[in-house]
């Protein structure tokens, strides 16, 4: 019998110094991992094909139960670098903007931000693959993960969803966190967030032994643009953008007392 516990995880540059925290552990022999990207792993904590997940957030209010699981995340302080819209022309000229299908979360935040802090009328399009070619004229993309490497070079106008979200509300910003849709073993827990500090402490290991990205500083991405603490204002932010997109959400997600090891949201 199988009682592994079955985790799907996002499978973007920037999980891997917790991937590797994992693989580096005895916690591994726990897991049956699978790599996804974003919107496939929301799907399979949805329906029941995993039981713990690296997901997008705005996946949390789908959930008959769900608990953020882990101290940490993939979060920002201000810009994220690899969440952004790309456009030829100033966003207040753009008349469309597709949306990156990858994740719903950012797809979500996007919209918040045109509405809210940008104030801008264009049309938002859910896109399709190879969409990020129609960025031309008064068209421009939502993109998000590591096909963004590089783009900035690629394109005068730039606008990371990070930055504009914290100049929005003063406040961090979580992309995906931990999540269960079951109550999990406190021992289990502790030694899982262990295993994710040890991939956090072995950073420069790790960067030694990824291949290395041209014009992108894989040491400056993984310790100043991408921020893995859940603290106490990437909670804040959290609530706060769970309510913008379900109303009923923010009052709804409950957290253990900050020196508990998890956090629970139930719905």
């Amino acid at each position: 019998m199988n009682d592994k516990i079955r985790v799907t995880a996002v499978s973007y540059l920037n999980t891997k110094p917790l991937l590797y925290g994992l693989f580096k552990s005895p916690v591994a022999a726990e897991l049956d991992l699978q790599l996804d990207i974003p919107s496939i792993c929301a799907e399979k904590l949805r329906s029941g094909q995993a039981d713990l997940g690296l997901v997008p957030i705005a996946i949390l209010p789908e959930l008959a139960q769900a608990y953020i699981v882990s101290d940490y995340c993939i979060g920002a302080e201000g810009a994220v670098k690899t969440v952004c819209i790309y456009a030829e022309k100033p966003l207040e000229e753009l008349k469309t903007i597709y949306l990156d299908y990858h994740s719903r979360t950012s797809v979500e935040l996007a919209r918040i931000l045109v509405k809210e802090y940008w104030k801008m009328g264009a049309a938002l399009l859910p896109a399709k693959p190879g969409f990020e070619h129609k960025i031309q004229g008064d068209t421009g993309a939502l993109l998000i993960g590591d096909r963004t490497m590089g783009l900035e070079s690629k394109f005068p106008f730039v606008y990371d969803l990070g930055e504009a979200w914290l100049q929005h509300t003063g406040l961090p910003f979580v992309f995906a966190a931990w999540v269960s849709t079951r109550p999990l073993d406190p021992a289990f827990i502790q030694r899982f967030n262990a295993a994710l500090k040890t991939g956090l402490d072995y950073i420069p290991e790790l960067i030694y032994l990824l291949p290395a990205q041209p014009d992108f500083d894989l040491n400056t991405y993984f310790t100043k643009y991408i921020s893995y603490p859940l603290t106490q204002g990437k909670k804040e932010a959290l609530r706060l953008f769970l309510g913008k997109i379900n109303p009923e959400a923010q009052n709804q997600i409950q957290f253990f007392q900050e020196d508990a090891p998890a956090v629970v949201a139930a719905y």
